[in-house]
């Protein structure tokens, strides 16, 4: 859900009352199915509606047709402004709306509303996918799917969840266990400074607590085995951080890194739609196999075949990605990829070349 289209349909319940999945469909001009879904997630996040099934039911706010949003509990709050997340400050179409509804709010929770619009980030892109501009969206996109906790995500990551939610809301120091990728653990103190959900998993973004010079880094929340608040009285001064500037930066780094690696390939133009949803990003067509090449390189493709420069992080991965091709595909360059390609090809046939198949 994008966060001006939740934010018109908290706005359009609260002056109508009881409404219509179809008449949610026709004001926001979407189809009634996601009207829906819309709705379904505003109810499992935990904002206060309800159904009334049948003849003459509809959809409507806890407390009828006139429900004020200083009437929103501190869970519900809670809920509405995680699935809004940093989606509506960052657009000039939701800003002027999101700011009303933090103001609408008590005074006391205001503080926590005004955290969670700026430490909590969905990023729907996935690795290797470029981003591109809706022109219609004000903002960052929202899916329904990640407005809340996954539901196939374990206790103990939900658990964590709450725990570091908790800490970017008192502006408390955590104290974590984390295993890191190659198994080795670590316990450390961090200060939380948002949450990102990224395709559907969490990611933490924290400063090291022992001065605010330490580098920023990012946790898996999947891969941390405890989370537990520090024994300290509530801050009440939150750093100045941009979680979106350093996500995007973030990102970029590490994509740069999975693409450090480049090779030049022909292939069967039946094949591109597939590498294309395989490398994603990571590939670049330079020959459409009308023999012209299709930028500056000077390689160009037979007619019924394409040129294309594919990526990855390493020699080793590229090669394996490629040798499952057999001779559909054929490495121009680097000589690295191709005498890598010759070892897997020496092994499977020492492996599988004698035998009695």
């Amino acid at each position: 859900m994008r966060a001006d289209r939740l934010l018109s349909l908290l706005l359009f319940l609260q002056s109508r009352g009881k409404v219509t999945a179809a008449q949610v469909a026709e004001e926001l001009g979407i189809s009634i199915a996601t009207a829906r879904r819309d709705l379904e997630a505003l109810s499992t996040a935990g904002v206060p509606i309800y159904v009334q099934p049948g003849r003459g039911g509809g959809w409507q706010l806890v407390g009828g047709s006139r429900t004020n949003l200083t009437g929103l509990s501190g869970h519900e709050a809670r809920a509405l402004f995680w699935m809004l997340g940093t989606a509506g400050l960052s657009g000039p179409g939701t800003r002027v709306a999101t700011r009303k509804l933090i103001h609408a709010l008590p005074e006391s929770l205001r503080a926590e509303a005004e955290t969670l619009a700026t430490t909590i980030h969905y990023d729907h892109t996935s690795w290797g996918e470029v981003r591109v501009p809706d022109p219609r969206s004000s903002g960052d996109h929202m899916s329904s799917g990640d407005s809340v906790p996954d539901q196939r995500q374990d206790e103990d990551e939900r658990d964590h969840l709450e725990a570091l939610r908790s800490a970017l809301i008192q502006h408390r120091s955590v104290h974590l266990r984390y295993t890191r990728g190659n198994g080795s653990t670590s316990v450390r103190e961090v200060r939380p400074l948002g949450l990102v959900a990224k395709v559907g998993r969490w990611y933490l973004v924290a400063r090291g607590e022992a001065t605010r010079d330490e580098e920023v880094r990012t946790y898996r929340v999947d891969r941390i085995d405890t989370a537990v608040l520090a024994e300290e009285a509530p801050g009440t001064d939150a750093e100045e951080f941009d979680l979106v500037a350093y996500w995007n930066e973030h990102i970029q780094q590490i994509e740069e890194f999975r693409s450090s690696v480049a090779g030049i390939i022909r292939a069967p133009e039946w094949t591109r739609p597939i590498l294309e949803n395989h490398f994603g990003s990571y590939m670049t067509v330079t020959s459409n196999g009308s023999g012209v090449a299709s930028d500056s390189s000077e390689d160009t493709a037979p007619e019924g075949h394409f040129i294309a420069e594919v990526r990855a992080n390493l020699i080793v991965a590229l090669a394996e990605q490629l040798a499952g091709w057999g001779r559909q595909i054929e490495v121009l360059e680097p000589p690295e990829v191709r005498r890598e390609l010759g070892r897997i090809g020496a092994e499977l046939s020492a492996l599988y070349g004698g035998r009695d198949l």
